[in-house]
């Protein structure tokens, strides 16, 4: 069944409304109230590449295992755009109570916006909950036909946008491919991340070769205080670990969160999923006897790791480091991938191997003079942010030739 997700004195009737696209024929633009209401094989057909984190598996997974509840802010209401009943181009979208999660910060945004006697919240969000991961967010395959199509998502987000009386609608880490379809009326908004890149490496040691003699003598540094603490590192992937296991990482995830008086948002059930989709998670453990006292989790998908999460119970110099880096470039050489992306923020992994990377966002906000206003600052954070990059990119951490 179709239907749009309820939001608190919102229309929430279900909606077909017919369109015209480039090959002429009626389509029709749907909003649903949960992923399993998408097809999950045309779904994943839709994507431009094979990013783990706008899998329907994934994006189910999260939904069924209480991490989508509007209590915290969260509300499923994807989109999809159909032809003759068959699935053409699709959104990963949601309706927003908060700005929890979401990791392109407009918190002054809203707090500006209330002041001045407007509500900001609900409002729409084309992205991922709780991922600071580039990907793919307008989903319409690759074909002649993608860029009308991209296009026509966002005309449609833009449509719900003002049918609901919304205050705005973010589109958060598109891919560069992606914004050509968003119109001049939407704000843009870049900010950097650092992203490890395998330029053929054989194993570590011919890693630790590419980088200056500073760099390379920290890390051995770092590896070596690890060595002696007695502590046993081992890789497994997700689908090996028993119950036990991930209930044990799950309460070091959430020990980590607690110990910061902030909210872990993913449960201990979707913990237990990750471990049901295939080899889609990785784990770095640590275990001191048969305890594990630390973990790294990643999602792997599409040859590119991603490093997700950390939790210890222990104090150990370098582990951090150990299990969130150093055991992911290991992997990343070990089975060949492209890139490791170990999550948002954090200059100190530059002096580590990984280099600036730029993220993308566009977000249209229906009100004109406050889309002008936020507009004129987010022109000086760009002149910031590229001066930022600019700057880190003059201090690679990799030796000249």
């Amino acid at each position: 069944m179709t239907r749009r997700s309820s939001v608190e004195s919102r229309d929430s009737k279900s909606i077909a409304r017919e369109r015209a696209p480039t090959n002429h024929l009626m389509h029709d633009i749907r909003f649903h109230a949960a992923i399993a209401e998408l097809p999950a094989t045309a779904w994943d057909t839709l994507r431009a590449d094979a990013n783990p984190f706008v899998s329907h598996a994934f994006l189910h997974a999260l939904e069924q295992s209480g991490c989508i509840r509007p209590d915290w802010g969260w509300q499923a209401h994807h989109l999809g755009l159909y032809e003759d009943g068959r699935l053409l181009a699709a959104a990963p979208l949601y309706l927003k109570g908060n700005s929890h999660g979401e990791f392109v910060f407009d918190w002054s945004w809203a707090s500006a916006w209330e002041r001045a006697g407007g509500a900001y919240y609900p409002k729409l969000l084309n992205g991922v909950p709780y991922s600071p991961v580039p990907g793919p967010r307008l989903l319409a395959g690759s074909s002649e036909h993608t860029p009308a199509l991209q296009r026509a998502l966002v005309e449609a987000m833009r449509d719900e946008t003002a049918r609901l009386g919304l205050s705005s609608v973010h589109a958060n880490f598109l891919q560069p491919a992606e914004l050509a379809a968003f119109g001049d009326d939407w704000l843009a908004r870049s900010d950097v991340q650092f992203h490890w890149h395998n330029r053929g490496y054989r194993h570590f040691p011919d890693f630790l070769a590419a980088l200056s003699h500073k760099k390379r003598k920290n890390i051995l540094r770092e590896r070596d205080q690890v060595a002696a603490s007695g502590l046993t590192i081992e890789w497994r992937g997700g689908d090996t670990l028993d119950r036990a296991e991930w209930r044990r990482l799950h309460a070091l995830y959430e020990s980590t969160f607690d110990l910061k008086g902030n909210h872990a948002a993913l449960t201990a059930a979707f913990f237990s999923r990750l471990g049901e989709l295939g080899g889609l998670a990785q784990v770095a453990l640590a275990r001191e006897d048969e305890t594990i006292v630390a973990m790294a989790l990643f999602v792997q998908g599409g040859n590119v790791l991603y490093g997700r999460y950390w939790g210890a119970s222990v104090d150990v110099p370098g582990l951090h480091f150990e299990l969130c880096y150093y055991r992911g470039i290991e992997h990343a050489i070990a089975q060949r991938l492209d890139r490791f992306e170990p999550g948002a923020q954090g200059e100190h992994k530059l002096a580590r191997g990984f280099l600036p990377a730029r993220t993308h966002s566009r977000h249209y906000l229906a009100n004109p003079d406050f889309r002008a206003a936020v507009a004129a600052a987010l022109a000086s954070e760009a002149e910031a942010v590229d001066a930022y990059a600019t700057e880190l990119h003059s201090h690679s951490p990799f030796a000249e030739r």
